[in-house]
């Protein structure tokens, strides 16, 4: 696939605490990270978006008591899955890895910083009307078409390359450089709503 002027490669929350060893760890999220280097470096253009919690974030089981991380609470929005506290603002494991080589990335999208709604698209918060500004940005810029990697797979991609793909852009994850959290019938899942989306996902080597 020929890259052109107008795409855009947007890498999803590759943060310490998303690999192992981390609050939220994704089983394999740090054997991305050298992809997603050299995949960079074929784009011009390199958007990253930054899990940016505050304390007592809703999504946040330790603020619900008695709940346990990965339970399903009713949010004012609607269906919310409580996690581990994770990526909380100013924390090492909240920042960008260190592994990460991107010299040339033009945009960091912080998401998930306002402390009653959680947000794991790029595009949207959770309660599916609060916009990020990213598509806005996207068509400020001109950029066109967006190629997907990062964590996880089956949530804040998911979330992302569908938004992405309902505003208008042209979205393709690439599926080797991603990773996911893998709850019950989360990656079936994804996999099925790409397909009704029409998201196609490729191999890191097709992107030329």
């Amino acid at each position: 696939m020929t890259l052109h002027a107008t795409d855009a490669l947007l890498l999803i929350d590759l943060q310490p605490d998303f690999m192992p060893g981390g609050a939220l760890a994704v089983p394999g999220g740090d054997e991305i990270l050298p992809l997603v280097n050299s995949l960079s470096e074929r784009f011009d253009h390199v958007l990253l978006t930054q899990d940016w919690h505050p304390f007592g974030h809703i999504s946040f089981a330790s603020t619900h008591e008695g709940q346990q991380p990965y339970a399903q609470i009713q949010a004012p929005y609607g269906p919310q899955t409580l996690w581990p506290d994770h990526c909380v603002q100013h924390t090492a494991g909240a920042a960008l890895h260190p592994a990460l080589d991107i010299p040339h990335a033009e945009l960091i999208l912080r998401k998930g910083f306002r402390s009653e709604i959680d947000s794991y698209s790029a595009f949207v918060e959770n309660d599916r009307t609060t916009a990020t500004g990213l598509a806005g940005y996207l068509r400020e810029r001109g950029l066109t078409r967006l190629f997907l990697a990062g964590l996880a797979y089956d949530f804040c991609v998911r979330f992302s390359a569908i938004d992405g793909k309902a505003l208008g852009f042209e979205t393709i994850v690439i599926e080797d450089a991603c990773r996911a959290v893998g709850l019950p019938g989360s990656v079936d899942a994804t996999s099925a709503a790409f397909a009704a989306a029409g998201v196609p996902h490729l191999n890191s080597a097709a992107v030329r």
